[in-house]
């Protein structure tokens, strides 16, 4: 694992590869967990996380689904959105003088909220199902998770 202050340097210099994670219960809600890192602490966010190096889409999506989800869920299964970019003025060190880039590949998860295992205390303080025509007016929702359900 890279030592924070080297992925700092990184943070500074070089665009971050994330997926991030779209899922919709069977009511047609989505979900949202209110972040407590940055970029976007705070927020209300979609799950996700960054791609490590070396590391394939498919190991990427495995490990972000298990640890956001608390279920282990095979890319195949998910519906590519597109490739987003994401733009902070922060950074998780929230070190001065750089922000954070992220270039996002946005997949999209119909599941059964009951499944899910969703972890509490590192990345979200809480979660919450929001029907999507409200999400996009929800301005507590990060604008960049807002746009998945334009």
């Amino acid at each position: 694992m890279l030592p924070f202050e080297n992925f700092l340097q990184v943070v500074a210099n070089a665009p971050l590869v994330s997926m991030d994670l779209i899922i919709e219960n069977q009511r047609g809600e989505v979900l949202v967990g209110l972040r407590n890192n940055e970029p976007a602490a705070g927020f209300w966010f979609v799950p996700g996380g960054r791609v490590l190096k070396d590391e394939r889409l498919d190991q990427a999506f495995l490990r972000i689904s298990r640890n956001e989800l608390g279920v282990d869920i095979c890319r195949q299964y998910a519906e590519s959105l597109g490739v987003y970019e994401h733009f902070y003025d922060t950074n998780a060190g929230s070190a001065p003088g750089f922000g954070t880039h992220y270039v996002v590949l946005a997949y999209r998860l119909r599941m059964d909220a009951e499944t899910l295992h969703l972890p509490i205390g590192e990345q979200h303080e809480q979660y919450r199902w929001i029907l999507q025509e409200q999400a996009r007016e929800d301005t507590t929702i990060h604008p960049y998770s807002r746009a998945y359900f334009a």
